[in-house]
Order: C-alpha cells, then structure tokens, then sequence
C-alpha cells in the first residue's frame, strides 16, 4: 500500500501560520517531490506527514485511515535525513538493523532483511565496515537500508543527498530512481534543486509560502507552468520575463516590437525559456539588444543580450554562441513556445 492523503493540512507556530490549508493526494507507489525556496514549508510539511511536527489543522490519511494524531512509530513510514545518523561504533550491518534489533526481531529475520537490504543497495563488501570507513554516497546508501529493513509504507527523503559533492548527487540521484523502480513503493522527496525534481518525480508539488503554487509532471510545470512563480522556479537557467501589453491579436514589448497573440485575456507579461530564443541581425524578431556576456559551457553557450527597457535576456545555443560580446542582435522568440502572464501573475 502507500496512499496518503492531506486534507486542508494547516501548521501554525503561535500567530504564525507555516503551511496554509494543504490538499493534496498521493498514490500508492508514487514517487513525489516537494520543492521550493528556503522557507516555503517543504521540510515542514513532510515532517507532518512523518509525525514529527503536530498537524494544526486538518487530516491526514494513510491508506485511507486517519492518522493525524498518531505517533511517528504507529504510521508506518520511514524517514531518511540529510544527516546520516549513523551509530560510529557499529558495523554497517549493525547500523541497517539496528531498528529491527530494538523492536524485538528475531535474529535470523534480521540477518536476512540486512542482507536482502544490502543486495539492493550494492552493499555486501561494506557491511562489516564502520562508517568512518566509506564514502559519503555508501553513508547515505547505508542510512537508506536502514529505512529499507523496516519495509516502510513510504519513504519520506529530506533534503538526503545536500552533503555529497556534485558527481555524488547525479550518481545518488540514479540509485534512488533505480531504488523506487526495484521496490515500487511511494517516496516523498524534499529538495530546493529542481534538477532533482525534474529527474527522479513523478510528480513535483511546488510549494511558494506554504501554498501549493502547482502539481505536476515534471514536463507539465515546464512546458505549462501555472504561474509566473513556476514558470521561473522549474527550469535552469530560469525562464526570461519582460512586461508586455496586447491589442487586436498582437501583443507589444516595452520600448520594443512583439509579435501575434491569440489567446484570452490582457497579458501584462511574456515569458520565454532561453532556449526557446533564436538570435538574429538587428532589426528582426521581437526586440533588438547588445550581447553583454557569453557563457561558454562546452555544450551549450548562454548569451546575456541588455535588450534596455526588457532588461537582460538570457539566449542559450547549442556549442558555441552565434555573436560575441559587444555585438547588436536581433532576438526571435519560438511563438509556439511563448508563455503570458496577467498582473496577478496567473497564466492567461
């Protein structure tokens, strides 16, 4: 199983109120990822789910029984932390079935989950070593057993791989998605880096201000984000935004040329992912600019162009970059690519 469910989920600290009437419903083997800046909720409310933080108001269901006010030890989740937590004095096998050992387990079942354990997670050579012995990817890999012994009914992941370097985050990130394809069990997953979100979620809740902003896929928030918020939250570099007006079927940049419009209602606001931007000679496409800075990265090169009154545009191309710093440019944005927002900030 692993179905949960919140419902108009409320935390207050005293006056303050941290996560502001949260619906949301997750499906059995789902792999779910909370993301947001620092200090939307996203901790906040997994912690809630877990058990660790009060639920203020509403409920939570689990499998379709409430357990809102239940102990952590009563919902039968498991949770891994940023920090490992690992027991220094004892082996990795002690460390994965410590858990087990404490709740009165026999010690052939124990022995047996450990192993079954550590067959998924590629661990067998470590299991008589202590932790100070392995690397920070076989400490998390050790701390993830120890959830997996426990045969959880999900897994809750808060911000697990924030102390590994970058090569071991891309290869964590893999053994976790492979991990959750082997054991089809529900995870919620906390990160601020929405490269995570975007390659291990099924579906990403984006959290602004203990608000759920929107739900998705990865490729909906990107392709269709909701918001303004989103729109420049999911995706690396962020989506290009500049304000805009519209009239009979065309829209106008500031201090610049525009192109069609076609949808409902008055865009105050256009956006446009870098990659989504062709530049051109001076006088074609939607605006002119000045190219202030080239990034170089191998692959791909972004263009920062000071189109004036639309601010700075970022423009990325495949190798190296069509014009170089100094030069004037014209900027052709994808018209089946474009986003437009109203003052509020919604998608119109």
């Amino acid at each position: 199983m692993g179905a949960i469910e919140l419902q108009a989920i409320e935390k207050w600290y005293g006056q303050a109120q941290v996560i502001k009437g949260v619906d949301l419903s997750i499906e059995k083997g789902e792999f779910i990822v909370f993301v947001g800046p620092s200090g939307c909720g996203k901790s906040t409310l997994l912690r809630m789910i877990g058990g660790l933080e009060d639920i203020s108001r509403g409920q939570l269901l689990i499998d379709g029984t409430d357990q809102t006010a239940e102990p952590p030890s009563k919902r039968g989740l498991s949770m891994v932390f940023q920090s490992y937590a690992l027991y220094p004095h004892m082996s990795v096998r002690d460390n994965m079935g410590f858990g087990l050992k404490t709740a009165g387990a026999p010690k052939a079942e124990i022995a047996e989950k450990v192993n079954a354990a550590a067959d998924v997670l590629k661990l067998e050579p470590y299991l008589d070593r202590r932790p100070k012995d392995l690397s920070g990817g076989q400490r998390q890999r050790v701390a993830i057993g120890r959830s997996i012994v426990r045969n959880p009914t999900a897994f809750l992941f808060d911000e697990p791989l924030s102390n590994l370097d970058a090569a071991l985050r891309v290869e964590m990130r893999y053994e976790i998605a492979k991990l959750h394809e082997q054991l089809k069990t529900t995870m919620i997953y906390v990160t601020h880096d929405q490269v995570e979100a975007m390659t291990l979620a099924d579906r990403i809740v984006v959290l602004e201000f203990g608000r759920i902003a929107q739900v998705g896929t990865p490729r909906e928030l990107y392709e269709r984000p909701a918001n303004r918020f989103v729109a420049q939250f999911i995706g690396s570099p962020k989506m290009n935004i500049m304000p805009c007006s519209s009239s009979c079927g065309t829209y106008t940049l500031e201090g610049a040329r525009g192109g069609a419009y076609s949808g409902d209602g008055g865009p105050s606001e256009i956006g446009i992912r870098p990659e989504h931007i062709t530049m051109v000679a001076e006088g074609e496409g939607q605006c002119d600019g000045v190219v202030d800075f080239v990034e170089y990265l191998g692959a791909d090169s972004f263009s920062i162009v000071d189109c004036g009154p639309l601010g700075k545009i970022n423009v990325r191309t495949v190798g190296d970059a069509t014009y170089g710093e100094g030069e004037l440019v014209g900027l052709s944005f994808d018209p089946n690519r474009t986003h437009f927002f109203g003052s509020d900030g919604e998608r119109v």
